[in-house]
């Protein structure tokens, strides 16, 4: 029993540090930012689809800011974006 037992523990901890190295992120400057279409394209062309009801923090064209995304697919869906100070 205490073998079954220590065997799930290790697979539990093996499934949820994968779970957390799903996430990706990735810093550039924003070349373009829809609010409306919910999307944000960095200086390299990756668009990010943003997450529902976000509200950047003053975000603008030319910021420099950090995105952490997963990818559904293959689209890049923005978990996260934080401007670089």
């Amino acid at each position: 029993m205490r073998a079954l037992l220590t065997s799930l523990t290790i697979i539990s901890a093996i499934s949820l540090s994968s779970a957390a190295f799903a996430a990706s992120t990735t810093s550039s400057t924003i070349r373009a930012l829809d609010t409306k279409a919910m999307t944000l394209t960095l200086k390299d062309g990756t668009s990010y689809r943003l997450p529902a009801g976000f509200k950047g923090p003053g975000l603008k064209v030319g910021e420099k800011v950090t995105v952490a995304y997963e990818m559904i697919g293959k689209k890049h869906q923005a978990t996260a974006v934080t401007p670089v100070q």
